[in-house]
């Protein structure tokens, strides 16, 4: 009997240990969270600094502006989440994206009844640049991404697609799928593609290279051309038309 009380007496013991080390535990990691913290709102405050002392890079050079967005991330730091506060008093960076993010809805608007509502950001910026004259420091795609992202989040239709090694901003409401964007990519580069491309060079079945095309038809982002050589209909997509075309 008096080794079962020992035996008793040896696990009440462990536990006791466990729960000092657990309850050590926990007071290690919130020291090293409230260090942690410390150390982010230190830099924080730096970065508040920095920012004070480069407004003018920042407002004026794309790449700089794309640096310091690429530091405000890692801490967690949206210079565009609001219109007030530090940020948008020191830099003025929240009305140049809302100013920004306008220009592209008016740009957008305008042009939607000749590209169905997709643009290139080459032509995108190009025409920014163009419709705000001198008074418009240089515009990014970085730029124009960030401000289409924050259209996007208001719901409002805008959306960044990808096509190959371009992208373009989507203007009219309504998801494209990985099918669309691969039609997209097919016709980078004549700005067409058929039926019997997308069946031959994809793989696909008819039916599926059908439902891709009428949907994109159907939103007005790819116009139907019947005279095609030997008959072929081919699918123009107006925004993917070069400046020259």
């Amino acid at each position: 009997m008096a080794r079962r009380r020992a035996g008793l007496g040896a696990i009440n013991k462990d536990k006791l240990d466990k729960e000092k080390y657990a309850a050590k535990g926990s007071e290690i990691a919130e020291l090293q969270l409230s260090h942690v913290s410390e150390q982010l709102e230190t830099f924080r405050k730096h970065l508040e600094q920095f920012a004070s002392r480069h407004k003018n890079d920042i407002k004026k050079d794309p790449e700089f502006r794309g640096h310091f967005q690429q530091m405000c991330a890692r801490i967690g730091v949206d210079p565009l989440a609001s219109s007030k506060g530090f940020w948008a008093q020191a830099l003025g960076v929240g009305d140049f994206y809302y100013e920004l993010g306008v220009q592209i809805i008016e740009i957008c608007l305008a042009t939607r009844d000749r590209n169905g509502g997709l643009m290139s950001f080459d032509e995108l910026r190009k025409r920014v640049l163009a419709t705000s004259g001198k008074t418009r420091q240089d515009v990014s795609e970085d730029d124009l991404a960030r401000a289409i992202k924050k259209l996007h989040l208001l719901g409002s239709g805008f959306a960044v697609i990808t096509a190959g090694n371009h992208r373009f901003v989507q203007s009219v409401p309504g998801e494209l799928s990985m099918d669309h964007s691969t039609v997209f990519q097919k016709a980078e580069a004549t700005s067409y593609t058929s039926l019997e491309i997308l069946v031959k060079d994809l793989g696909w079945t008819e039916q599926r290279a059908r439902a891709a095309l009428d949907h994109l038809v159907g939103e007005g982002m790819a116009w139907v051309d019947q005279q095609g050589n030997s008959g072929t209909v081919l699918y123009w997509f107006p925004g993917l038309f070069s400046d020259g075309s």
